[in-house]
């Protein structure tokens, strides 16, 4: 496959970046899992990160959450705006996550408003000992976040009485609730059926349009929607390729991508296989 970077993905200037990588790995049980030569987020940008199961995409979103750490090097591999050791607190309120996995932890007998106010604590819900912290601020700052989402008539409803799609959209609100400045949507429509799964691409187009950074992680092309600019394919635990999206959705990379011959068939600015 062509390795097609852009920006600062190709040097070692690390100036501007949210967040930067340059040689980072990641080792378990002795088997290399992830190792990544150069990849920056830049403020703004809209992104995909696209590749099969097992290409190492989690392991990435890992190492940016500061949830997986890599072997340690000089100059460090990774850079919070700069820092290498920034305090945890400051990585969560740069970055917000939604990931489907989570979709079995919120289904509890709590209110939706509750759900989306315990992303301020980092809770499934508001902790009990933080509830007199839960001011209006916080109600009020979870009522917007739903409202962004599109589920503000949900906020008092039992979270255990919502469908999936609307579950996820919850999650998204969760994460959206303390204003990060990037957002990673990681397998967004996963386990969605085709009603909920257009919802949610509707609603990851009008988050697109706010002046937020989006990363999109998925092995789905039909989840890169048209606000989406870069992509980043990964595979075999490597970024293989970084470049505009209209030089890398072609059938050459994909069918190379996945191993197997596709089609991509390209309509105003979104795609589909074959």
């Amino acid at each position: 496959m062509t390795r097609c970077f852009v920006g600062d993905a190709r040097t070692d200037d690390r100036s501007g970046a949210l967040l930067s990588i340059r040689g980072a790995r990641v080792v378990r049980d002795g088997a290399t899992i992830l190792d990544v030569e150069a990849f920056d987020i830049h403020a703004g940008e809209r992104l995909a990160v696209l590749g099969p199961n097992g290409a190492g995409k989690s392991t990435l979103i890992g190492l940016l959450t500061r949830d997986v750490l890599p072997l340690w090097t000089d100059p460090p591999p990774v850079l919070f705006q700069g820092e290498s050791r920034p305090e945890l607190d400051e990585v969560r309120s740069l970055i917000g996550v939604v990931t489907s996995a989570w979709q079995d932890m919120v289904r509890v007998h709590l209110r939706v408003e509750d759900v989306v106010c315990g992303g301020l604590f980092g809770a499934v819900g508001v902790p009990s000992h933080r509830r007199g912290r839960a001011t209006k601020v916080a109600r009020d700052a979870a009522a917007g976040a739903l409202e962004r989402v599109g589920i503000g008539h949900l906020a008092s409803r039992d979270m255990a009485t919502l469908s999936t799609g609307e579950a996820r959209r919850v999650l998204i609100a969760r994460a959206l609730v303390h204003d990060p400045r990037i957002l990673v949507l990681d397998e967004p429509t996963a386990g969605l059926d085709p009603t909920a799964a257009w919802q949610l691409r509707a609603t990851m187009r009008s988050l697109a349009a706010e002046a937020r950074t989006i990363v999109l992680v998925t092995h789905h092309v039909e989840d890169i929607v048209r606000e989406v600019e870069r992509v980043v394919l990964m595979r075999q635990a490597r970024v293989v390729a970084d470049g505009p999206k209209a030089d890398l959705l072609t059938s050459e990379v994909l069918s190379d991508l996945f191993s197997v011959e596709l089609e991509v068939e390209e309509r105003d600015g979104e795609y589909r296989l074959w």
